[in-house]
Order: structure tokens, then sequence, then C-alpha cells
């Protein structure tokens, strides 16, 4: 009887160790990726479709990164941000000029708004149905503005001092920032997690601060980067984040995979931003 009970067990261990994997594993999300934009308009592309560069016509290429492009530093890029599908992608230059790479929509100018009102070099943009809900032009302040990120719904969004004061509009509602606090750098980059009801800033030194329900993954605080952090971007189920270098570096926290940097590579000029991909469910 023990003798059968036993044979009984190992042929249903068999059964458990044959049997096929879940339907559940073929709908895995693939690895997310980024984009690098440098200062003249170069994008460098990691695990992330290239869409085309300040100087390279929109559409598929086969290299990956991009060899940074010639164009005059006063033409030069400020700013990238990507489509929520993560389909195309925008550059803004120092003329204030949005162009479109992929399939995000046109923005040419028309209907578009600063959303900091300043004179100078913007840190914003709104364009297409995106209606600007407040700003900054009236009130005094002890930093300027030098960043922004949107609600999910895109009814809101956060703009940043470089002091690490956080302004909030719409329906972002403020979390805490880093205003009135000493820091040991300014902070150059703000990152809001899926649900918006969070955000992470960080600071030139690589250090990295959460609010909301913003975890925090790690930093660079203690280990000064070779070059400024200039950008945090987030991963899709926001369960980490990228820090991007002024030379192109790129350090991963959490979940978020390294894909590959232009750390130690020539460019021909500086990072100025990263943006997250988040690939499309396969299966």
């Amino acid at each position: 009887m023990f003798r059968a009970l036993a044979v009984m067990t190992l042929v249903g261990s068999a059964a458990l160790l044959l049997s096929p994997p879940t339907a559940s594993s073929a709908t895995a999300r693939p690895s997310p990726g980024y984009w690098l934009v440098g200062a003249n308009g170069g994008v460098f592309s990691f695990g992330a479709p290239f869409y085309g560069s300040g100087v390279t016509p929109p559409g598929a290429c086969d290299l990956s990164p991009q060899a940074g492009s010639t164009v005059d530093a006063t033409m030069g890029c400020s700013a990238m941000a990507a489509t929520p599908s993560g389909n195309g992608y925008w550059l803004l230059n120092s003329y204030r000029s949005a162009t479109a790479f992929g399939q995000a929509a046109p923005a040419l100018q028309t209907g578009c708004t600063s959303l900091n009102g300043a004179a100078g070099t913007w840190v914003g943009m709104a364009c297409g149905d995106a209606v600007p809900v407040g700003g900054l032009t009236a009130q005094r302040l002890n930093a300027p503005v030098i960043g922004m990120a949107a609600t999910p719904d895109g009814k809101g969004y956060w703009l940043l001092a470089g002091d690490g004061g956080v302004f909030s509009f719409g329906d972002a509602r403020f979390y805490g920032s880093m205003g009135g606090a000493r820091l040991d750098a300014p902070v150059v980059g703000i990152a809001a997690t899926p649900d918006g009801q969070g955000y992470w800033l960080t600071a030139s030194d690589g250090g990295v601060f959460a609010f909301g329900d913003a975890r925090f993954y790690g930093s660079m605080g203690a280990t000064p980067p070779d070059a400024p952090v200039v950008g945090i971007a987030p991963t899709p189920d926001g369960h980490g984040y990228w820090l991007a270098g002024a030379d192109g570096g790129v350090f991963s926290f959490g979940d978020a995979p390294f894909e590959g940097s232009m750390g130690g590579k020539a460019m021909q000029a500086p990072v100025v931003g990263i943006a997250a991909y988040a690939p499309p469910v396969t299966g």
C-alpha cells in the first residue's frame, strides 16, 4: 500500500514538471528602454526605436545609437518628451520650436504655449489639446523654473524650480518639495509616478528625492558621477528609474534595466535629457 502511494506521488510530480507554462507568460511586457538627447539635437536610442534626430529625417533607422548631429549650437535642443505610446517624440530647441519625430503630432508652434511665461528658454510646452491651467508669471521665485512633469490624464502638471521648489496646477496635487531645504547641488529634473500620485526630483549630483507614492530606489548622491546628472525618467510601472549624465552616462535603479549609454564615448555635445520608452505588450 505504501509502495503504491509512493509511485502515485512520483507520477504526480512528473506530471507537474512536464506541464506546459501558463498562458500568462506569453503576455509579459518586453524590457523597457530609453532615449538620450544631446544639446545639438542628436538622439541616442537604447532598447527603444529611433525615429530621427535634429539633422536626420524622421523615420526608421538601422543604427542605434545615432551619431550626434552637427547643428549650430544656437539651434540646440533643450528638452525631449515622448508620446505616451512610445511611437514618437518631440525635441524642443532653444528657439522654442518643437519638432516631432515618428508618429508624434507635429507641433509647428501652432497652439503651443510656454508654461512658465519666461522670456528665455522654455522648460515646458503644451500643444494640441493640452490646455495650460496656470503658471508662475506673476510670482517672485527664489530660483528659475527648470523642469516640468504632467499628470497621467493631461489635466495638470508640476513645475520644478532649481532650488527644489514644486508648484502644482490643474489636477496635479502637491506632495512636497525640497524648496527651503539645504541642497548639496541644484535640482535638475522631475518625473511623475504612473498614477500621478507622486514624483521624484533629481539633483545634478545624482541625489534623488521621492514624494507621494514615489518610492526611493537609490541614487548617486553618495557616489558623485563623472558629469552632472541632467534628468530622470521612470520605468513604465514606476518601480524604478534612470538617471542621465551630461556625458551620456546612464544609471539604473529599481527595476530599470540598463540598456546602454554614451558614457565614455565621443559626443559632439553634452546630453541634456532622457525619456523612457514603454514597449507594447506582445502575445
